[in-house]
């Protein structure tokens, strides 16, 4: 007899996975709402010329504080995700010798450690920005290149839970394809850091493409985790 899809998922705390799940929803709301605050505000594209930077960090201060301040919420709600995505995949992925819950795992821990630099960044630049243009060029030129280089652990986090997810049958095949593409748009984005950060053009919409979509991919991972209980995990495919 073949065993049934959510069969490895038994034994799971059902109300981890639902608070994990909340969580993923929580850390996707609180992302667009950060952007939300500061796009509007006329916050910098990457690649943007210094003196619009500057101006901008000069001005809008409290924008930027109000960003930050919700980032270590962001950062909590990101890490227990992961946390219930792997107690969700990890058993089936013991019977198969496989880990990609944990490969996830590390992409969403290595992108928490790469924005907590960019928003540390945004802080100085909020300080110093007015006063001191040599400092405002590189750390703007460090913020471009560290944000850009961060799609590779976006990249990591979407292949690593979106394979654990197929693999084990916890996600469905359009949601896996979803976070397959965009861990590949994420993933060239970084690649061609250079271009995308020297030029405006087509190359910057790899990475806004992508990251669109990892909200929308982490939306409904979230929406499974809370969905997930006994009686879903007993249905099978036959």
């Amino acid at each position: 007899m073949l065993r049934q899809p959510w069969q490895p998922l038994r034994g799971i705390p059902m109300g981890f996975s639902r608070i994990s799940g909340i969580a993923a929803l929580g850390f996707a709301f609180l992302i667009v709402f950060s952007n939300v605050i500061q796009v509007p505000a006329g916050m910098p594209l990457t690649g943007a010329d210094v003196d619009e930077v500057d101006a901008f960090f000069s001005a809008k201060a409290d924008v930027v504080g109000v960003g930050s301040a919700l980032t270590p919420a962001a950062w909590a709600l990101a890490t227990l995700f992961g946390a219930g995505a792997v107690s969700a995949l990890r058993r089936s992925e013991r019977d198969r010798g496989e880990a990609w819950s944990l490969l996830g795992f590390a992409g969403l821990a290595l992108q928490n450690a790469a924005f907590a630099a960019i928003v540390a960044i945004r802080l100085a630049l909020a300080s110093t920005a007015g006063g001191h243009p040599g400092a405002t060029g590189g750390l703007w030129a460090f913020h471009d290149a560290l944000f850009t280089l961060n799609g590779t652990f976006l990249a990591l986090a979407l292949v690593g839970l979106s394979v654990g997810g197929l693999r084990a049958g916890l996600v469905r095949p359009w949601h896996g394809a979803l976070g397959l593409l965009s861990a590949a748009l994420l993933f060239a984005s970084a690649t061609l850091a250079p271009l995308v950060i020297d030029r405006a053009g087509p190359l910057g919409l790899l990475g806004l493409v992508g990251w669109l979509m990892w909200v929308v991919w982490l939306a409904a991972y979230g929406a499974v985790l809370i969905r997930l209980n006994p009686a879903s995990r007993s249905r099978g495919a036959g």
